[in-house]
């Protein structure tokens, strides 16, 4: 059994619940067992909050763009089209026989470093949503589309509920 789907989101609070509810609604239709559905739920509203919050363009110019002009055209094409000007992120997931994997991509300034190097520690002041994101998945990867943004992807192995009709043979 395999299903997949993708959603195309505007950086808005709004979003993220929306998210976590296609993917909780898919996998307790699939069978899921109910646990592992509510950490990945957790996972995802963590990417997904995490895009809305930094996944943007900034407001000022950087190097290679000379004036605000340029700027604000990068910014326009990073938006996805929205025409307020929040920007858009996507989410997409796959259910693959007995794996789960979870994408979100935004369109923001990418990861420092340190957080594509390295664990962040539970405790520090940023990146508690991105630990958070580790201990519930069974792996994960940050990284950056230079000049296009970041990348959070995670698995999980699934397990199914005995009255499951769809789970793999």
């Amino acid at each position: 059994m395999s299903i997949w789907w993708s959603l195309h989101l505007r950086r808005e609070a709004a979003s993220v619940p929306l998210a976590r509810r296609l993917l909780l609604g898919t996998m307790e239709t699939a069978g899921v067992d109910p646990d592992i559905s509510f950490d990945l739920s957790v996972a995802l509203s963590e990417a997904c909050a995490n895009a809305v919050e930094h996944g943007g363009r900034e407001a000022v110019p950087r190097s290679g763009c000379p004036d605000d002009a340029a700027w604000d055209a990068a910014s326009d094409d990073a938006s996805g089209g929205s025409p307020d000007g929040t920007g858009a992120y996507h989410v997409t997931a796959y259910l693959d026989g007995d794996r789960c994997r979870i994408e979100v991509s935004d369109s923001g300034p990418g990861f420092p470093a340190a957080t594509v190097a390295r664990r962040r520690p539970s405790l520090a002041e940023h990146g508690r949503g991105l630990h958070l994101i580790e201990e519930l998945a069974d792996h994960v990867r940050f990284r950056n589309r230079p000049g296009r943004g970041a990348v959070v992807s995670f698995d999980k192995m699934l397990k199914w509920r005995d009255d499951s009709l769809l789970k793999v043979s």
